[in-house]
């Protein structure tokens, strides 16, 4: 039987210097006794699969919503390809796949419903009342440091530092992070940025396949990519469309992943680091610089097919219609629960206690952020339209 000692020397042994490496954690701020089989990392992601926020993400959008069909990506999907390709990332740099893994499948886990759309309206709503704001990746920390209730002896899912950090400073074009005073002076994890770039590289590659499937793109619309036509070139003739979709968000993929490989590991020698201290103080000091990343064509290239996607994806009627719908749902849920907040549940509001206007409105927006899509559309059916089943 392989035993935690066993894997914690396999990875001194196996990994890069400049992997973080379990038994080198900073820990969690509540002392838990090792477990016998698992590393930090393994334990960290056996809880995040476990939490009910995890769960919900089935049932949360992409770009397109639950009710659209069947075939698009949902957040949960989305979370396993981008832990899908981190790890991929992270087993060719000789990173840890564990915690890469914990970081990727918890870094949308306080995404609200309706996607950015839902996130944009929050946002709005608690900035226009001047009572905070909302950010999806400090809701993320605030659902495994309080929300998730689990174990008798804290609240939250006691997660280490590493992921804790990850999830914070998670950052791409999608994504801010949030600083915590807590945490100022430390810096991700190279493992960290791996989910980050695969953030990335996973929304590009499968928002091209759900705007083809929706056809609200076509392969016309992105010909003027020199990416796109790179991918092209790899797709054989004469395919169907089903078969050329799939065929040629597999090449882009591949042509991105390969590129990135190649260009980080160039990056990584040039420094010599000889520790993961190292990589988290050079993370720190140079916030804007990524280790593991595209060549400098690479992300011209990518931009570019970003920026025609926007056009021709983003703002299609369809989907703009879907993000307004989602923006006037939200809008109407908070502005029934802030004028008679005894109408959310005692678990959520309790009675017994005396709210201040900031307090009443974060728990109303941590409230919705919870939410499903399909019960944000139900909880809006039974409040605005007359007769339904409360």
């Amino acid at each position: 039987m392989r035993t935690r000692k066993d894997i914690e020397f396999f990875e001194e042994k196996s990994l890069a210097p400049y992997a973080m490496k379990s038994k080198d954690s900073a820990g969690r701020e509540f002392y838990e006794p090792p477990h016998d089989t698992r590393t930090c990392y393994q334990r960290d992601r056996d809880r995040i699969v476990h939490c009910e926020a995890f769960r919900k993400l089935e049932y949360k959008t992409q770009v397109f919503g639950i009710f659209e069909g069947d075939y698009y990506r949902t957040r949960l999907t989305h979370t396993i390809e981008v832990a899908q390709i981190a790890r991929t990332i992270g087993r060719s740099l000789c990173l840890n796949e564990d915690l890469i893994e914990a970081i990727a499948l918890a870094h949308d886990l306080g995404h609200p419903p309706f996607g950015h759309a839902g996130e944009g309206a929050l946002n709005a709503i608690m900035q226009k009342h001047k009572v905070g704001s909302f950010n999806h990746n400090l809701h993320s920390y605030e659902i495994v440091t309080e929300q998730e209730k689990k174990y008798p002896d804290f609240v939250g899912l006691n997660l280490t530092d590493e992921v804790l950090i990850g999830i914070l400073k998670h950052e791409t074009d999608y994504d801010k992070g949030k600083s915590i005073s807590k945490y100022k002076n430390k810096g991700p994890t190279l493992e960290a940025r791996a989910v980050d770039i695969a953030d990335a590289l996973a929304y590009l590659s499968h928002d091209i396949d759900d705007g083809l499937t929706s056809g609200c793109i076509t392969p016309e619309d992105l010909n003027p990519s020199a990416l796109w036509q790179k991918a092209s070139e790899r797709v054989p003739q004469g395919l169907d469309k089903e078969m050329f979709k799939y065929q040629i968000v597999r090449a882009l993929i591949d042509i991105q992943v390969k590129d990135l490989l190649a260009q980080s590991e160039k990056n990584l020698k040039q420094h010599h680091f000889r520790s993961s201290q190292e990589i988290k103080d050079y993370h720190l000091k140079h916030k804007d610089a990524f280790l593991i990343g595209f060549s400098l064509e690479m992300k011209n290239e990518r931009d570019k097919l970003q920026k025609l996607l926007h056009k021709k994806f983003y703002e299609h009627y369809r989907v703009v219609r879907m993000t307004d719908k989602a923006r006037r749902i939200i809008n109407d849920l908070f502005a029934v629960y802030a004028e008679t907040p005894k109408q959310l549940p005692y678990t959520v509001y309790p009675r017994d206690r005396k709210y201040t206007k900031k307090i009443k409105y974060e728990v109303i927006c941590n409230y919705i952020a919870s939410m499903t899509d399909r019960f944000a559309l139900d909880e809006h059916k039974k409040l605005f339209e007359p007769y339904q089943k409360v």
